[in-house]
């Protein structure tokens, strides 16, 4: 049995044997072998290298799931890559309204603001003075030329208009004693019983008396004209406003303030201003015809008459560049009343034949103005196009589209060049097919953009 020694012990001296026998020599063949020694720091090494295999395969697991929800979601995208044509197109349809590009006469209108201004108007003031005995009137009346009014005291003038009468009858009686003398002064002196002088005398002394009774005439017409002054009558048809003055008032001739304002509201006249650039368009306009004006409501819409243009005013305001023009209105319904401010829009002339489509079509891009135009297979153009006339909705287009191409209204915001659109119902704003339509579209109201 050989002799195993282990490193001395706490005391300085060899280990004890592990029988725990006395005997040096079984003491040191107890001692653990020197191998058993070098296996205990493998030992402790063991459970770090197995974290960093479990942190291993964690990674490599959460790679693995990554790829494999990437590579799902990325699926369907590749399955309606290859999924056909067909599905694709109804997938990815853009809901749209469209119009058909058409040919129509479109009008040209001038638009500005303008003031209602009555026909005629009238304050109604007394020719004669007096006491106002009498009131026919009611405030607000439509009244016609010559009804009664008002009255002043009548019994001044009436007395007067008595009083020529009765000189004039006083004339004539002397006139009559004249005539008869003188036809027989010219019996004597045609006998030479009467001189010639005499003769004479009574010539003169007829011409001063019939000339003093055309006199007394004169006076008469003066005393009437001014007893008729003095019953007041209406001086033009139309609408009365507030009195003025009440009844038991003195009122003379020279009275700044009258009785009553009328106003007359049929026909009407509307004043208004256009830029002095348009006064050619508008003088030839008006030399070839009639010029249509349209009095429209404050919001734009609402037509409250249709007139035609009276007068183009004689100078041009330097100030502001405008010159004056007046239209005169029928006003039947009486929906234009004086003072009362409105739109107008004078047709200077009209486009015939032109291609028009809805001015919601027109799109504005970076440097040009374009639309978008259906294609019969279904999908989206942009097309580029030159705007002329802008008219009540509607755009008249000089370049760019044919004649019968639909162009897309409504839905725009989500198209491309080549978009598949699904057209859809709706009011749409095309143009209605037929040559009435057409005239139709001529009587509507419009602007011109330059």
């Amino acid at each position: 049995m050989s002799d195993r020694t282990s490193g001395p012990n706490r005391d300085g001296g060899h280990g004890r044997p592990e029988t725990g026998s006395d005997d040096p020599s079984s003491a040191s063949a107890a001692m653990p072998p020197p191998a058993r020694l070098v296996e205990a720091p493998v030992e402790r090494r063991r459970p770090r290298w197995a974290l960093w295999a479990v942190l291993a395969c964690l990674i490599l697991a959460a790679s693995a799931g990554w790829w494999h929800w990437s590579g799902r979601a990325a699926a369907p995208g590749r399955a309606d890559a290859r999924a056909p044509a067909g599905r694709e197109a109804v997938a990815s349809r853009v809901p749209v309204q469209v119009a058909t590009v058409a040919r129509e006469d479109v009008p040209v209108f001038f638009d500005s603001l303008g003031l209602v201004q009555a026909f005629n108007s009238v304050t109604v003031r007394s020719r004669v003075e007096g006491e106002l005995v009498e009131i026919a009137f009611q405030e607000g009346q439509t009244v016609r030329e010559g009804d009664l009014l008002a009255r002043i005291d009548p019994r001044p003038y009436q007395a007067a208009l008595d009083q020529a009468v009765a000189r004039k009858a006083q004339t004539e009686a002397t006139l009559s004693g004249t005539r008869l003398d003188l036809e027989r002064t010219q019996k004597l002196a045609s006998q030479e019983f009467a001189s010639r002088q005499q003769l004479d005398q009574q010539r003169a002394s007829l011409g001063a008396q019939s000339a003093q009774l055309k006199s007394e005439q004169a006076a008469i017409d003066i005393a009437r004209t001014q007893l008729d002054y003095a019953t007041i009558r209406a001086p033009i048809s139309g609408r009365l406003g507030i009195r003025l003055l009440d009844q038991g008032n003195i009122v003379r001739s020279g009275d700044q303030t009258g009785i009553v304002e009328i106003a007359q509201l049929q026909p009407i006249s509307v004043l208004f201003t256009a830029p002095e650039g348009q006064l050619g368009a508008i003088a030839a306009a008006k030399q070839a015809g009639d010029v249509k004006v349209l009095a429209l409501a404050p919001d734009g819409r609402t037509v409250l008459g249709e007139g035609v243009l009276a007068l183009i005013n004689n100078t041009v305001d330097a100030a502001s560049g405008t010159v004056r023009l007046k239209a005169t209105f029928p006003n039947a319904e009486s929906s234009l009343w004086p003072g009362l401010s409105v739109n107008t829009r004078l047709l200077a002339r009209t486009v015939k034949g032109a291609l028009a489509v809805p001015d919601a079509a027109l799109l504005r891009g970076q440097n040009e103005l374009f639309v978008f135009v259906v294609r019969p297979d279904g999908r989206a153009e942009k097309r580029v196009v030159r705007a002329g006339v802008f008219s009540d909705g509607r755009v008249v287009i000089t370049d760019g589209l044919r004649e019968g191409d639909s162009v897309v209204v409504a839905g725009q915001s989500r198209l491309q060049p080549g978009s598949v659109v699904e057209i859809e119902p709706g009011d749409r704003p095309a143009a209605p097919p037929g040559e009435d339509a057409r005239a139709g579209q001529t009587g509507s109201t419009a602007s011109a953009r330059p």
